[in-house]
C-alpha cells in the first residue's frame, strides 16, 4: 500500500512538472509574439519553419516577334484550324483507296424427285472485285488534293488574320502605357504647382480661388491616371487571352512604340496580293476541286465493271462429282441514270466557286486600297506633330508655368496651357497609334510584313 502511495505521488509530481514546463514554454512563445515587430515577424515565422513570403506573379517580357511566336504555338483557335487540315489529309487516303473485293460461299441443293442435301448439295465459293473506269479513281484522288490545300490556305489566312489581331492588341496595351505616362507627368507637375502655391496661399500671395481651381486639375489628372490604368488592365487581359497565358501573369512589353516611316509601292502590293493572299489561294484550290468534281460526276456516265471468280464443289453423292470454275462479269447498262442530276450540281458547284473567287478578288484589292490610303493620312498626321507641333505644346506649357511662377500670367493662362498640351500629346498618341494600325492592316491586306 506504501508503494502504491509513492507511486501515485511520483506520478503526481511528474505531471505538474510537465505543465509547469508545458507553461514556460507557451509564455516564453506569447512573449516573442508580442515583442517581435510586424516588419521582422517573417524573419520570426522562417526560423521556425513557416513560410510568409506573398505570391510572386511570373513576369512573361515579349517584343512583338516573340509574341507572335508565343501565339502562333498557343492559340487555341489556330489549334482548331489545324485539325480541319488533318481532316482532309485523311479523306485524301480514303480517296486513293480502291474498292474492297466481296467474298461469297453458297450452297445450292435438290429437293425434287427425292434428293436431298446429302445428295445433290454444290458448295459455291466466289470472290468479285468493282473495277472503276473512265478515271473514277484519278479525278477523286485530284479532287482530294485541291481539299487539302484549300484547308491549308485557310490556315495560313487564319494565321493572316488573327496575327493581325495579336499586333493590335500588343500596340493598344502600349498605348495605354503612353497615357498613363503622360498622365501621370501631369499631375506629378500640377502636385508640385499645388505645393508652392499652397504655401503662397497661407501668405497672402494669391486667392483661394487660384488655389482651388489648381487643386481641381489636379484631381482632375489623377482621373486620368486611373482611367489609363484601367485601360491597360484591360488590355493586358485581351492580350493574354489571345496568348493563352494565365490572369495571373505579369506582362511586360519591351517593343516601343516608335515612328517608323514606310513609303509603299501601291501597284507592287496589289499585285503581290492577289499572288499570296491565303484567302485567294483557298478559293483557287476550292475552283480546281469543283472541276476536278464535275470531271469526276462526268466519269460517272461510264458503268463501272464487276469481275468474278470462283469455283463449285458437288457432293460426294452426286451422279459424276462434278467440280466446275465460275468466272462471271457484271456492266450496269445506263438506260435511265447516268448521273445527270449529279453533273447539274457540280456544274453549279463550279459556279459558285468561280463567283466566290471573284468575290475575294474584287474584296482583296479594295482592302488594299483603303489600308494604303488611311496609311498614307495617318502618317501625313504623324509627320505633322513630329515636324514641331508636339514640342510646341510642351514648350509653351513651360513658359507659361514659369511665367506664371514670375507673376507674368494668370492661373487660367497655366491651366488653359496645361490642357492644351496634354490634348495635343494625347492626340499624337492616338495619331501614332492609328498609324501603326492603318500599317498593320496594310500588312494583313497584302499578306506580308512590308519593310521600311
Amino acid at each position: 500500500m506504501h508503494n502504491d502511495m509513492r507511486h501515485d505521488e511520483t506520478g503526481f509530481r511528474l505531471r505538474s512538472a510537465a505543465v509547469a514546463w508545458s507553461t514556460r514554454i507557451g509564455l516564453a512563445f506569447l512573449l516573442v509574439i508580442c515583442t517581435t515587430p510586424v516588419g521582422g515577424w517573417g524573419h520570426a515565422a522562417d526560423s521556425i519553419g513557416l513560410s510568409t513570403s506573398p505570391f510572386v506573379p511570373p513576369v512573361v517580357r515579349l517584343n512583338l516577334s516573340e509574341a507572335m511566336a508565343l501565339f502562333l504555338k498557343q492559340n487555341l483557335d489556330l489549334l482548331i484550324a489545324k485539325y480541319g487540315i488533318e481532316s482532309s489529309k485523311g479523306q485524301q487516303i480514303t480517296a486513293r483507296l480502291f474498292p474492297n473485293p466481296v467474298a461469297q460461299i453458297g450452297n445450292v441443293a435438290s429437293f425434287t424427285q427425292g434428293n436431298t442435301l446429302s445428295k445433290s448439295g454444290a458448295l459455291t465459293m466466289q470472290v468479285q472485285q468493282l473495277f472503276e473506269l473512265a478515271g473514277k479513281r484519278g479525278y477523286r484522288i485530284e479532287s482530294a488534293g485541291f481539299g487539302v490545300q484549300s484547308v491549308e490556305a485557310d490556315f495560313e489566312d487564319a494565321v493572316r488574320q488573327l496575327g493581325f489581331t495579336i499586333k493590335d492588341a500588343y500596340y493598344r496595351v502600349l498605348v495605354a502605357q503612353r497615357r498613363l505616362a503622360l498622365a501621370e507627368e501631369n499631375r506629378d507637375r500640377f502636385a508640385r504647382i499645388l505645393d508652392v502655391n499652397t504655401i503662397r496661399f497661407k501668405k497672402g500671395y494669391i486667392a483661394e480661388v487660384d488655389l482651388i481651381r489648381i487643386r481641381l486639375q489636379v484631381v482632375d489628372f489623377q482621373s486620368q491616371v486611373i482611367e489609363s490604368i484601367q485601360e491597360g488592365e484591360t488590355a493586358r487581359a485581351e492580350l493574354r487571352q489571345l496568348l493563352r497565358l494565365s490572369p495571373a501573369s505579369k506582362l511586360e512589353l519591351t517593343t516601343e512604340m516608335d515612328y517608323r516611316r514606310v513609303d509603299p509601292d501601291m501597284g507592287k502590293l496589289r499585285s503581290v496580293a492577289l499572288e499570296i493572299r491565303p484567302d485567294i489561294k483557298s478559293r483557287r484550290a476550292a475552283l480546281l476541286q469543283r472541276e476536278a468534281d464535275l470531271k469526276l460526276a462526268k466519269a460517272f456516265r461510264v458503268p463501272d465493271v464487276t469481275i468474278g471468280a470462283g469455283y463449285s464443289i458437288q457432293g460426294p453423292q452426286g451422279p459424276d462429282n462434278q467440280q466446275m470454275a465460275i468466272l462471271n462479269l457484271g456492266v450496269p447498262l445506263p438506260l435511265f441514270n447516268r448521273n445527270q442530276g449529279g453533273i447539274v450540281q457540280a456544274e453549279v458547284g463550279v459556279q459558285s466557286a468561280q463567283a466566290a473567287l471573284d468575290r475575294t478578288v474584287n474584296q482583296v484589292e479594295n482592302q488594299v486600297d483603303v489600308a494604303y490610303q488611311n496609311l498614307l493620312q495617318s502618317r501625313r498626321l504623324v509627320e505633322a506633330y513630329l515636324a514641331g507641333v508636339l514640342e510646341d505644346a510642351r514648350s509653351t506649357f513651360t513658359i507659361v508655368e514659369r511665367a506664371y511662377e514670375r507673376g507674368g500670367a494668370t492661373i487660367l493662362d497655366l491651366l488653359d496651357a496645361a490642357r492644351t498640351s496634354r490634348t495635343i500629346q494625347q492626340n499624337f498618341i492616338e495619331a501614332l497609334f492609328s498609324y501603326q494600325h492603318n500599317l498593320f492592316q496594310l500588312e494583313s491586306s497584302v499578306g506580308q510584313e512590308i519593310a521600311s
